[in-house]
């Protein structure tokens, strides 16, 4: 099955900025990636999302910090973070909503791909 494999999380004080990565790996095409989180206690929720064309979306509450970014010749999704907050402290997740694996043989579609998950910590 194809990897997504965030990187770019740790800790950062309050203020500062961080760039979250997350690259999938073999030949793909990947419809829609997105950016979720989810703090202890909380449900997931949507960060942002961008299309493969370069459309985004976010979560009305953090538009004004975060950018969402990819390379598709990289098949990697970024997530740039500034002013950093401690309430933005939780754990990362990248997400493709469909994947069109190619590498080799026949080429499949893959639904709904989630990365492991990346912590980002921000302290005061």
């Amino acid at each position: 099955q194809v990897q997504l494999v965030e990187s770019g999380g740790g800790l950062v004080q309050a203020g500062g900025s961080l760039r979250l990565s997350c690259a999938a790996s073999g030949t793909v095409f990947i419809n829609v990636f997105g950016w979720y989180r989810q703090a202890p206690g909380k449900q997931r929720e949507l960060v942002a999302t961008i299309t493969r064309d370069g459309i985004t979306d976010y979560a009305a509450s953090l538009k004004d910090r975060f950018t969402i970014s990819r390379d598709n010749a990289k098949n990697t999704v970024y997530l740039q973070m500034n002013n950093l907050k401690p309430e933005d402290t939780a754990v990362y997740f990248c997400n493709a909503d469909r994947l069109l694996e190619v590498g080799s043989g026949i080429p499949r579609w893959r639904y709904d791909c989630w990365g492991q998950g990346i912590q980002v910590t921000v302290s005061s």
